[in-house]
């Protein structure tokens, strides 16, 4: 497992992302999206219909998380990751439109595994139970779209140096699979 700790910036560029390895730690700068459930839903249905989405998804990461509001002097308040699962109904369709990046906690499916693979993504996680310290990485927020959702609405972050841990890579290497193996009796 790669030990070195390696600065990337987003928008991501497929050279980027394919240079990184699953188990590898990242400090991820830039701008990300923030989505979760009710967010990717809507996307997918737009991308269903034919529609336009209203941010290009080439090359852009998406972070599964709906922010609290934010304390004075903050951009957003406690920003811990969500269960990267629920997600996984809509994020075939969201690789296929050029999202380059995922970040939340936990396994993803087979079929999402594949879909990375595929469309040469890449999968991240953020550590759980410590949305407060990571909202110290956001130096921005900004409504993009959807209000109605609240915390649900799909945002524009500006990350700097948010500390990450590639979970699956773009040739589908997955560390849920990997770590998994010493301790198997089969």
């Amino acid at each position: 497992m790669p030990q070195d700790i390696v600065n990337v910036t987003a928008p991501l560029t497929s050279t980027a992302v394919q240079a990184l390895v699953a188990g590898q730690q990242v400090r991820l700068s830039g701008t990300v999206y923030a989505a979760r459930d009710a967010a990717h839903k809507r996307m997918a249905e737009l991308l269903a219909q034919g529609l336009p989405l209203p941010v290009d998804l080439r090359g852009q990461a998406i972070y599964y998380v709906g922010p609290t509001p934010p304390p004075p002097g903050r951009a957003v308040g406690s920003a811990g990751p969500t269960t990267s699962g629920r997600m996984d109904p809509y994020t075939p369709a969201l690789l296929e439109a050029g999202l380059a990046c995922m970040i939340g906690k936990g396994e993803r499916s087979a079929e999402v595994v594949a879909a990375i693979r595929r469309c040469r993504a890449v999968y991240c996680v953020a550590p759980g139970g410590v949305g407060a310290l990571l909202s110290r990485h956001v130096a921005a927020s900004e409504l993009v779209a959807w209000e109605d959702l609240g915390t649900e609405a799909l945002r524009r972050l500006e990350f700097r140096d948010f500390p990450l841990v590639v979970a699956v890579d773009s040739r589908g290497a997955d560390i849920y699979a990997t770590a998994r193996q010493p301790y198997r009796r089969d």
